[in-house]
């Protein structure tokens, strides 16, 4: 049986106030679960107990019904659900005052005196006899928000994660294309009711770790590839890293820093295997040492050339 000390408030858990709408704690919880997950916090024991925390908060007062029942009975939450009058010798924060519960024959009793009579009529909406007596939750299973870290690779081939949910061990398949904010639906493999112990259903809410050459544009890949200032003067064909392998890619002469060039059906991939297009951004990098027939070709250059890039810029005044 709890005592006050182990009562947990769900609201202050998940940082937000009791009149929170459902948008309002979906939003809370999945910021705190990516902040709060082992994967991103290997190795760290307080910050997969807080996860676990954030997960429990979120399943109990994202359900309308397991909320009702929590904001009404506080720390006796649960008790309340299953028909059993709830002992206590302290106070709570849901606002319960001490009392001895000793004296009530049933559940409804304790609830009629502390409620004023209305809590028969509430609580048929809900709860149902079972042959033995007892009261069980009609209550759909709750489902159960999680967030999984994922790398470029992973993420766009398609991969099979073992997770640790509680005490279970869930094997769960990524199919090729996720992004982050992507939600994975894992069907009857959530927490169980604390009700009737049915499982609701599991969603993975994705987390893309960052890319060191690779980041999206939307639907699509942007990427920065260096030039030589010749090969931009003059053209050329270079290879350019894709997700799936190298292609050669041509440059036109006359290419520029900042310029874009498209790469069509070689970006991220999408549902039915559409793939986006890879957006290959110019940047022509200057050579830090030149050879002596470099140095001699560029000054013959810089002595005999007659283009001015500045030429559009030389009347500007305030």
């Amino acid at each position: 049986m709890p005592t006050a000390t182990d009562f947990k408030d769900y609201y202050a858990i998940l940082g937000v106030s009791k009149t929170a709408t459902p948008e309002e704690i979906k939003r809370a919880y999945r910021k705190l679960a990516r902040k709060h997950h082992p994967d991103v916090n290997p190795g760290n024991p307080a910050a997969e107990e807080k996860f676990k925390d954030i997960n429990e908060a979120n399943e109990v007062i994202s359900n309308p019904e397991t909320r009702a029942k929590y904001d009404e009975f506080g720390q006796h939450w649960k008790q309340g659900a299953a028909g059993v009058p709830p002992r206590s010798t302290s106070p709570n924060s849901a606002g319960f005052d001490d009392r001895d519960f000793n004296g009530y024959g049933n559940f409804d009793d304790f609830i009629n005196d502390i409620m004023g009579g209305r809590a028969k009529a509430g609580r048929t909406n809900y709860r149902q006899a079972e042959d033995f007596g007892g009261f069980r939750s009609q209550a759909p299973a709750p489902d159960t928000e999680a967030a999984i870290a994922l790398s470029f690779s992973e993420a766009f081939h398609g991969v099979q994660k073992r997770l640790q949910l509680d005490d279970d061990t869930v094997n769960v398949r990524i199919p090729p294309g996720a992004k982050s904010g992507s939600r994975i639906r894992v069907k009857g493999k959530g927490r169980p009711s604390p009700f009737s112990q049915q499982r609701g259903d599991l969603y993975l809410t994705i987390e893309l770790r960052p890319h060191s050459f690779f980041q999206f544009a939307g639907d699509n890949l942007t990427c920065e590839v260096p030039l030589r200032p010749d090969e931009a003067v003059l053209g050329a064909q270079i290879r350019v890293p894709t997700p799936d392998g190298a292609v050669t890619m041509t440059v036109a002469k006359g290419s520029h820093s900042g310029q874009s060039l498209r790469l069509r059906g070689k970006g991220w991939i999408l549902p039915k295997g559409v793939r986006t297009d890879l957006i290959v951004k110019i940047q022509i990098v200057s050579p830090q040492e030149l050879s002596e027939i470099e140095q001699d070709c560029y000054e013959k250059i810089q002595a005999n050339s007659s283009f001015n890039p500045r030429s559009t810029i030389e009347a500007v005044t305030l």
